[in-house]
């Protein structure tokens, strides 16, 4: 599974004017479930972005993760992380899982991270969304749970 993970003050996604999900401070999380993955994929990469110190401590070194913070996340389905650019002008996306089992594995990777005791709100799987958001620092990383 890939993931890019946007450390936000606040965050949300709105479907046709409505907000459907929301988040802050915390992450914004896009993830992708590539041909391939499964539900463990799915928890090691939700166990990571869960520890991963990307949040700034008392002394503004960036060393707290989500878990010790109390953050929000926001998970947002993004296929077009799987986008191969090697060729052409034109991304291809078939190494991204198929829908239904790119919509399992990200409900799956959702349910994971709010198991973790993170409060957790998304997307729609398949919609056309509007993101919003306000990065903090920016900090951005890219996780790819097959490197």
């Amino acid at each position: 599974m890939r993931a890019l993970v946007q450390r936000v003050r606040e965050a949300r996604v709105d479907i046709a004017g409505a907000t459907v999900g929301r988040c802050g401070p915390g992450l914004m999380i896009l993830v992708c479930a590539m041909q391939g993955d499964t539900e463990a994929e799915a928890e090691a990469l939700a166990a990571k972005i869960h520890k991963l110190r990307i949040f700034r401590d008392d002394a503004g070194k960036m060393n707290l993760a989500l878990k010790d913070t109390g953050g929000s996340a926001l998970v947002v389905s993004q296929f077009t992380l799987a986008a191969d650019t090697r060729s052409g002008n034109r991304p291809g996306f078939s190494t991204a899982a198929p829908p239904d089992q790119g919509e399992r594995l990200y409900l799956h990777f959702a349910t994971a991270l709010q198991g973790l005791g993170v409060a957790v709100e998304t997307g729609r799987f398949g919609a056309d969304m509007a993101v919003h958001l306000v990065n903090d620092g920016p900090v951005t990383i890219w996780l790819d749970t097959s490197l």
